[in-house]
């Protein structure tokens, strides 16, 4: 997450400052840099990407986030209090340490052994983080879709925490995640993107930006598994970034929110269904459809910059469908991430280099790099891969 480097003199005044203009991230701490003579604070992910001046002078730090310790026991302290030394101590380490907060809500996955006490953990984690309107438990991915099964199990109703008959209303999944100054409307029960990877989204912003200053003018971006459109968000909110936009997806219930995301980043009419995917505006194509027909469809091969690759699990396998979208007459940029077991990188690495057109002189092979644990043995990383004109 992003982290302001600030002289260790400057701290405190820089701390109020920024609590003034709610710009800290909620849960996680200050700590020191390497330096030993700054300090990191985590700046929340809702925070527009250009700081206040009152800020311009420090320099924005990419680094993993830390909790803030006395969260974390307010939580165990809790746990403590509703279940009893014993019984939290029997659970060892299948308590859920981790979470994910989702704009007011937080979600976590509860293990077999401790899914009993699912009112008491939730509980736990209502009292501790006063800002939480609502805990989900995650039971894993549904279908092609891979929708989240995602069960509320604990509710703030007013000045009460309520884990039974929980209202509509209370429980509704609907909400505007804040990142990078931009809302996005989503509902992780329909279609789920991560909040932890805000510093992917800013590291395809710099690429982009890169390829906008080699090819000097706006790029025309394909995105063509965008969900609710999270990577649009960052990208569209820099000006002068994005020319011509393909936004589509498989998902209906993905496309409906999206429309309604597009309608107020461009402040232009979109459809309010989920529509096949159609040219909307001159310079905006969105719309359901598959991704790996887009090929078929002679308007739109060959006219993008920017591919944008997110579907992790089957990005190697349907590379050759995707490549025919760039327009191989100018410099363009493959953007993906993929899930893998870290032993078989490697072999991944050979696969993405062998779908691929030749790569831009003066630029490295495309490979794989680890930004977080999938599972215990499965890992999330992203690749970029700088594509030559043909000859």
């Amino acid at each position: 997450m992003r982290h302001l480097s600030v002289p260790n003199q400057q701290v405190e005044h820089t701390l109020d400052f920024m609590r003034e203009q709610n710009l800290l991230a909620p849960g996680m701490r200050v700590f020191a840099a390497e330096d030993n003579n700054s300090r990191l604070i985590p700046i929340d992910s809702g925070a527009a990407l250009v700081l206040p001046t009152e800020l311009a002078d420090y320099p924005i730090i990419e680094h993993e986030g830390r909790t803030d310790e006395r969260i974390d026991t307010d939580w165990w302290a809790h746990l403590r209090n509703l279940l009893g030394d014993e019984i939290v101590e029997s659970g060892g380490e299948a308590w859920p340490s981790s979470h994910e907060f989702f704009a007011d809500m937080m979600i976590v996955r509860l293990e077999e052994e401790v899914a009993q006490y699912s009112s008491e953990i939730a509980t736990a984690k209502l009292l501790s983080h006063p800002h939480i309107r609502l805990v989900l438990s995650d039971a894993g991915v549904l279908g092609e879709l891979r929708i989240r099964d995602l069960t509320p199990i604990g509710a703030r109703l007013e000045d009460k925490i309520v884990v039974e008959q929980i209202p509509e209303d209370v429980a509704s999944t609907r909400v505007l995640v804040k990142e990078s100054g931009r809302s996005i409307l989503c509902d992780p029960t329909r279609a789920y993107f991560s909040t932890k990877l805000q510093s992917e989204r800013l590291e395809t912003l710099e690429l982009a930006k890169e390829l906008r200053s080699l090819l000097d003018r706006p790029l025309r971006v394909c995105d063509p598994f965008c969900g609710v459109g999270p990577a649009l968000a960052t990208l569209l909110g820099e000006p002068d970034l994005v020319g011509e936009l393909l936004a589509t997806d498989l998902n209906p219930d993905a496309v409906e929110l999206l429309f309604d995301n597009l309608r107020r980043w461009d402040r232009k009419e979109y459809p309010v269904g989920p529509n096949p995917v159609t040219n909307i505006h001159h310079d905006r194509i969105a719309g359901l459809a598959d991704a790996t027909e887009l090929q078929h469809n002679p308007e739109l091969i060959g006219s993008w910059d920017l591919l944008l690759v997110n579907l992790p699990h089957r990005t190697i396998e349907f590379l050759p469908a995707l490549i025919p979208l760039l327009d191989r007459t100018n410099t363009s940029m493959i953007r993906g991430r993929v899930i893998v077991a870290e032993s078989e990188i490697e072999d991944a690495n050979e696969a993405i280099q062998n779908a691929l057109p030749p790569r831009l002189q003066g630029t490295p092979e495309p490979t794989l790099k680890i930004k977080r644990d999938y599972s215990s043995t499965l890992r999330l990383c992203s690749f970029e891969a700088w594509i030559a004109p043909a000859p």
